[in-house]
């Protein structure tokens, strides 16, 4: 059974193009998708929403990315706080109710963690939390990479509060739009991914009273919820959205192929053994990563304990998920020939969409060093 509607995703799809085109935000898509209730699909039932599980998010999304990735991966981050939000609640920390809430009542979460050159991402920030001396704090620094910037009414971000007299910790906050604090950034002029309209947001001074702080924890890796509930949401919900991008690049070549002919063996180019091998290959790569990606979110819903497995298999499933939609997009290309480098046809659309996976957390980098750790142990003297 799946939520969004075939006809809804096809006037998504319908509207892709667009959207890239003019590097503008999605505006229609998103309000198909909140009538359709899927901006609160995956809040709890006892919360009043739809009560979607983690693999049935990751199934809508991979959908959603096949009509459109850019409209995908924005509403990607709205879904990792509210999967924040769960695990928070979850795990005996009111402070998440208030994401749950929100989201029944129409807010609409952006994901502000992103720093410019900072390679530690979630695990310790350079943007300055000060606190006020009531339990509230004060947000001063410059985030990238904030997805629905035209839209969100709600900002969860992160600082360093140096404070202290226990040493330096990570604050994580929600920010409301309307108590302003912030600048939004007009320089989202990017490769692909247009239509997230990720711009830059300058923080400058944006406050969160005592009641919208999530946690406050010490920096770098832990099974402090918060943490861990960014971690895990973003990860698997991020390589769900890209193994959309992957499926429907076989999609079109598969099409492209069936009515494409060769001159020299006078026959369509399915029939070609090569080509068949590409797209045959493609496919399985894709399926391999469907798998790993599905499994990771039936252990979140069951709350299974992958001890400190948890991190490195994350990032491996994402990494598992861009790189297997990578490789599908290049042989669908290559199945389909000089056509796909036009800016008018999908594929060019989707090579470019699917380049982002390049950048967002866990990189390749980390990855492997994440691993490296698991198989030999940590670098000694």
């Amino acid at each position: 059974m799946t939520f969004l509607s075939p006809d809804l995703l096809d006037r998504i799809h319908s509207r892709a193009e667009e959207t890239d085109r003019l590097n503008s935000f999605p505006h229609e898509d998103l309000a198909e998708l909140t009538a359709a209730g899927y901006l609160t699909a995956f809040v709890p039932q006892e919360f009043g929403g739809a009560g979607l599980t983690a693999e049935q998010i990751c199934a809508e999304q991979t959908r959603l990315a096949q009509a459109a990735p850019a409209t995908a991966l924005g509403i990607n981050m709205h879904h990792i706080i509210v999967g924040l939000g769960r695990h928070l609640v979850a795990s005996g920390i009111d402070s998440g109710r208030q994401i749950l809430e929100g989201a029944m009542n129409g807010d609409i979460f952006a994901f502000g963690i992103s720093e410019p050159g900072n390679d530690l991402v979630l695990f310790g920030s350079m943007t300055e939390a000060r606190p006020d001396g009531e339990g509230g704090y004060s947000f001063h620094g410059l985030k990238v990479f904030t997805s629905l910037s035209p839209v969100w009414t709600k900002l969860m971000t992160f600082g360093r509060d140096d404070s202290g007299d226990d040493g330096p910790h990570s604050v994580f906050a929600i920010l409301d739009r309307e108590r302003g604090g912030f600048t939004v950034r007009d320089d989202w002029d990017t490769l692909g991914m247009r239509g997230t309209q990720s711009n830059s947001t300058m923080l400058e001074g944006a406050h969160a009273p005592a009641e919208q702080v999530l946690q406050r924890v010490e920096p770098g890796p832990s099974k402090e919820p918060v943490i861990f509930g960014i971690f895990s949401y973003f990860e698997v919900f991020l390589a769900a959205t890209y193994l959309g991008i992957g499926n429907r690049a076989i999609e079109v070549a598969a099409e492209k192929v069936k009515t494409r002919r060769s001159v020299l063996h006078q026959d369509v180019y399915a029939n070609d053994p090569d080509i068949r091998w590409r797209l045959a290959s493609a496919a399985l790569r894709m399926n391999s990563a469907a798998a790993e990606v599905t499994l990771l979110a039936r252990d979140l819903d069951a709350g299974r304990d992958r001890g400190d497995l948890w991190y490195p298999q994350l990032s491996a499933a994402k990494n598992a998920a861009s790189e297997a939609s990578l490789y599908a997009v290049e042989q669908a290309i290559r199945s389909t020939g000089g056509s796909s480098y036009s800016n008018s046809n999908e594929l060019s659309r989707l090579y470019r969409d699917v380049l982002a996976g390049l950048f967002q957390p866990s990189d390749q980098e980390s990855l492997h060093s994440s691993w490296a750790n698991v198989v030999l142990g940590p670098i000694t003297e």
